[in-house]
């Protein structure tokens, strides 16, 4: 059999395609903020992760530009042979600082991150055990590192413990979560998840690409939102959110950290963070310890505009962050909407299978802290007037 067959077969996307509702690979014209241009066309921006606005900030520009001019274009080599810049260790030391963890490692992308921390730390003999909603990335880590896999009902701390009981004492065990599950908006229960891990001398680490910036004290996150800065063993975050860059993290003990720094395949042979990159997280991230009120203004503003969908009858799924998630249950009908919505000038993400079940698919709205009360407003009624026109 021809291995590019499954390539020339009839797909579902070939099927939205004939449609006219496939919603996709839009093309960005300005850059990420508020109000975009995409494809000839203002659009209120609903669908990124952009969350304190910082992609278009005149000191996170410039930072990028200067460290074109001083370290030029790349790094051309991995960390451990000539791809190690004082950019690198710049940001790595102040955001240690700013997490209160005593070491922290950067990683190429976020995606690479989760591969390359939990094929480092999780062995063939230990166990792995995870919310059903966590990032495919986890999952992905988790099949690299050979460990064994156990997954508990999303949020369901009793099917978590029923994991936990069936882990041999002599084996480790690494509780993966989310701190902020990307598609719903809905925080982790860190204090169960912390309690029960103790209880059965479990490890603990928390995927917080969405946390970082949205929640905790100025921004640092789902542990400390919880205040058990103390008690996770692992963060894994992102540049390429709150900190208007590209690239991910790792934050532990320092042992922790070098111990994965010698042994992640994904570390070890990936060229590092371009310096431009580099230089805007370090930027990005001085920039938000100097403002913390941006993660309270997101805040207002997420359940600001929660509230103006709940008044014009629009059914949304609760969270405490700037995820807000809109039902509209089947694909077919999501895509429609998406697509309804786009033509009225404001971009979503549709959320679909595998990242919703099938009966539950949304439209995936999330904020930024330089969104404004009446682009909110604008946005929330033309989302009322497209699916009172695409209701069920």
């Amino acid at each position: 059999m021809d291995l590019f067959a499954k390539c020339y077969a009839p797909s579902m996307a070939d099927q939205y395609r004939e449609k006219g509702i496939y919603p996709y690979f839009r093309a960005l014209e300005t850059r990420q903020g508020p109000e975009v241009v995409m494809e000839g066309k203002r659009r209120i921006m609903l669908g990124s992760n952009n969350y304190l606005g910082l992609t278009s900030c005149p000191e996170v520009v410039e930072a990028g530009v200067r460290a074109l001019e001083e370290f030029g274009t790349g790094c051309s080599g991995s960390r451990f042979l000539n791809g190690t810049l004082t950019l690198h260790l710049e940001l790595e030391d102040e955001l240690a600082r700013f997490l209160r963890k005593e070491a922290v490692m950067t990683f190429s992308t976020g995606f690479q991150s989760n591969l390359g921390i939990i094929s480092a730390l999780v062995g063939r003999s230990d166990y792995m055990i995870l919310d059903r909603e966590n990032h495919a990335s986890i999952y992905d880590g988790t099949r690299l590192s050979f460990g064994k896999m156990l997954r508990y009902r999303h949020g369901d701390m009793a099917d978590l413990e029923r994991c936990l009981q069936q882990v041999p004492e002599s084996a480790g065990a690494l509780i993966v979560t989310d701190g902020v599950f990307s598609m719903g908006g809905d925080i982790a229960d860190l204090p169960s998840i912390v309690r029960l891990a103790k209880q059965y001398g479990a490890r603990v680490m928390v995927d917080d690409a969405h946390g970082l910036g949205t929640i905790g004290e100025g921004g640092r996150g789902t542990a400390s939102f919880f205040g058990l800065e103390k008690e996770v063993d692992v963060y894994m975050g992102t540049f390429s959110k709150s900190l208007a860059s590209l690239g991910g993290y790792m934050a532990a003990d320092a042992r922790v950290v070098d111990y994965v720094r010698h042994n992640s395949r994904p570390f070890i042979f990936s060229a590092s963070i371009p310096p431009a990159s580099c230089a805007t997280a370090l930027a990005a991230l001085r920039h938000l310890e100097q403002h913390p009120e941006l993660p309270q203004r997101l805040s207002e503003l997420s359940e600001y505009f929660r509230t103006a969908l709940k008044s014009r009858g629009v059914a949304i799924r609760e969270s405490k962050t700037p995820i807000v998630p809109i039902f509209t249950y089947q694909a077919e009908r999501t895509m429609i909407v998406a697509n309804a919505l786009y033509e009225d000038g404001v971009y979503v993400n549709t959320v679909l299978p595998p990242a919703a079940p099938a009966d539950g698919c949304m439209l995936r709205t999330s904020l930024m802290a330089t969104h404004s009360e009446a682009l909110l407003d604008e946005a929330a009624e033309a989302i009322r007037r497209t699916l009172e026109v695409y209701h069920e």
